[in-house]
C-alpha cells in the first residue's frame, strides 16, 4: 500500500525546518558551497555566467565540484563575461576534462548560447524578462525551454544534456533550480538576489539526493523518483508554510541530509 501524500506540514516538522533553515542559511555556508563562485563577482553577467556554470557541474562531491568550478574560472582568466563575449571558448581543447563527464566541448556548447543571449538581450535576466518567464507557473522549466532554442540554433541544431536537461516533462531540473535560487532569493545572506525577472515565490526546490532522502523520511514525499512531479509536490507543500519564499527550506533539507546525526530525533 502506498503512503498517503501529506497535504499539511505538522508543527514539529515545520519547527525543525524553520530552525534548520535559519541556522544553515548563514555566511559560513558559502565557503564550502558552489555558490561561492558567482559571489566573487559584482557585474551581473559575470554572476550569471558563473551561477549557471557552477550549478551545471554540481553533481557529486561538493569538494570536487568546487575544485572544478575553480578550474573553469581559471580557463576564463577570471573574467567570465569577457571570455564569453570575446569567444575565448573557441580556442578551448574540446577534449579537456572539466568535471566528471563534462568536457571542453560541453562548455563551448553552453557559452556559444550564452554569447548569443548576452549579445541580443544584454543579460540572462533581461532574456528571462523578454521571454516572460516569471509570468509562468514553472519559470525554471520555461527558462530552459527558451535557452535550449538558442543553444540549439547556435550549435547546428544539437542538444546537450550535460548543459541543460532535454526531457522537460520529467526532469527535476535540480541544477537550474539551484542557480535560480542563488540569483533570485534576496535575503542577502547566502543567495544574491540579483534578478528581478522571477519572483522568489515561484522558485522550485533543487531536488538533490540529500533533499529527496530527508523529504521522504519526514513524510514530505512518498515517491522515490527525483523527477519533476516530486519537485512540484514538495515545493507546493513548502508553499503552504512559506508562500512568499518556499525555497528557503532548501537550506534545511539539504543541511539535515549533509549533517545527518542523532540530534534530529524526528528522523528516527
Amino acid at each position: 500500500m502506498s503512503k498517503e501524500i501529506m497535504t499539511t506540514i505538522p508543527s514539529d516538522i515545520r519547527e525543525l525546518l524553520d530552525t534548520e533553515a535559519a541556522r544553515i542559511n548563514n555566511v559560513s555556508f558559502i565557503d564550502k558551497d558552489p555558490v561561492q563562485f558567482p559571489r566573487r563577482f559584482s557585474k551581473l553577467q559575470d554572476i550569471e555566467t558563473m551561477a549557471f556554470l557552477a550549478a551545471m557541474i554540481a553533481w557529486g562531491n561538493r569538494k570536487m565540484i568546487c575544485r572544478d568550478a575553480e578550474k573553469m574560472i581559471s580557463l576564463m582568466d577570471n573574467e567570465p563575461y569577457h571570455y564569453v563575449m570575446e569567444e575565448g571558448y573557441e580556442d578551448l581543447d574540446p577534449d579537456i576534462n572539466i568535471h566528471r563527464t563534462f568536457f571542453g566541448s560541453h562548455l563551448q556548447y553552453f557559452l556559444r548560447g550564452l554569447h548569443k543571449i548576452f549579445k541580443d538581450y544584454g543579460s540572462l535576466d533581461a532574456f528571462a524578462k523578454a521571454m516572460r518567464v516569471g509570468e509562468t507557473d514553472a519559470p525554471s522549466w520555461k527558462l530552459v525551454e527558451e535557452m535550449q532554442k538558442i543553444m540549439c540554433d547556435v550549435n547546428n541544431g544539437a542538444t546537450c544534456s550535460q548543459c541543460l536537461p532535454v526531457n522537460l516533462a520529467q526532469t527535476a531540473l535540480k541544477r537550474v533550480n539551484m542557480a535560480l535560487r542563488w540569483l533570485v532569493r534576496d535575503d542577502g545572506i547566502v543567495d544574491m538576489g540579483v534578478w528581478s525577472s522571477i519572483p522568489k515565490s515561484k522558485l522550485y526546490i533543487p531536488l538533490d539526493v540529500h533533499v529527496g532522502n530527508i523529504s521522504r523520511e519526514l513524510g514530505l514525499l512518498t515517491r522515490k523518483a527525483s523527477d519533476r512531479k516530486n519537485v512540484e509536490q514538495l515545493t507546493s507543500l513548502l508553499r503552504t508554510i512559506r508562500p512568499d519564499d518556499p525555497v528557503v527550506y532548501d537550506f534545511a533539507l539539504f543541511g539535515i541530509g549533509v549533517e545527518r546525526a542523532s540530534k534530529y530525533p524526528v528522523l528516527k
